[in-house]
């Protein structure tokens, strides 16, 4: 079954292209070959991706019976214009799994007590958020006040200098203040982070009373999202987490859908998606 294409739109946010239009988003539902009402997964692709980044997941998860959705996030995805908001602003990508959750029970026949999300890279942060997990509105100030180094981003050089250009401090600690508190979707019951970034810029004790249960896949030579930084943490962390190395020759890109994967990692990712969901919703 291939996936259906809709556009949302969220009238209580402006677009960052054209502040007068609501913010739209592009969806991608796999409606569920099983019974109804279906279990749910809702998927959060990398910086600068797009939801078929991970239709290698959202795939095998259909076929299991699950109803599976994702979303391309605006600024962030290359279906989109790369915008300086979109690779900043993290806490936004929270708030647009829970506006598609918010249309898939609206409108499809769905059950809301079997809800998980799955997420890789920024959109490993981004299941995290709607799990419970805050940003720490101090650092992340400081990083945006150009008090601390921000962390490498290939997909768009010179992140903080364009946002500073754009915004005024005042301006951004405003933005940080509302972005740090909770984005916390109570319908979402498990979650799976794949090679999770920004973890250093989270609140530790967030992470701590996130109650539930929490896959974490990662390979030892992602110099993108280094493990130490990221993955362990997140596994250390969260009670509920089990996590484990993908193996030590595995980088970070191995998650996308249209690379190469000689190892057959994505596959047993799959398979683990598949029986984690199964038991955890």
């Amino acid at each position: 079954m291939n996936p259906e294409i809709t556009q949302l739109l969220d009238r209580s946010r402006s677009s960052w292209s054209v502040p007068a239009e609501p913010r739209s988003l592009q969806a991608r539902i796999w409606p569920t070959n099983g019974s109804t009402p279906a279990p749910v997964v809702v998927l959060s692709h990398g910086t600068g991706g797009a939801g078929e980044d991970l239709d290698w997941l959202a795939k095998p998860l259909n076929d299991a019976g699950f109803l599976v959705a994702s979303v391309d996030h605006p600024g962030n995805s290359y279906n989109d214009e790369y915008l300086v908001e979109g690779f900043t602003f993290a806490w936004e990508r929270a708030r647009d799994i829970t506006l598609l959750i918010d249309h898939l029970v609206d409108e499809r026949d769905i059950d809301i007590r079997r809800i998980g999300a799955a997420g890789f890279s920024f959109g490993g942060y981004t299941v995290t958020a709607v799990l419970g997990g805050k940003i720490d509105g101090h650092i992340m100030d400081a990083m945006f006040q150009g008090h601390i180094p921000a962390p490498d981003v290939p997909e768009f050089p010179d992140l903080i200098k364009t946002l500073r250009s754009k915004y005024s401090d005042a301006e951004l600690t405003s933005l940080v203040e509302s972005g740090a508190r909770s984005m916390t979707d109570t319908r979402v019951r498990a979650g799976i982070l794949l090679a999770p970034a920004i973890g250093r810029l989270l609140i530790p004790e967030s992470l701590q009373h996130i109650s539930a249960p929490v896959l974490v896949r990662w390979g030892d030579a992602d110099d993108n999202t280094p493990p130490e930084d990221n993955a362990l943490l997140y596994r250390d962390l969260i009670p509920h987490a089990h996590g484990e190395s993908l193996g030590s020759d595995i980088g970070h890109y191995v998650f996308l859908g249209d690379r190469e994967d000689p190892t057959g990692v994505r596959s047993r990712v799959a398979a683990e998606a598949v029986t984690f969901f199964t038991s955890n919703l």
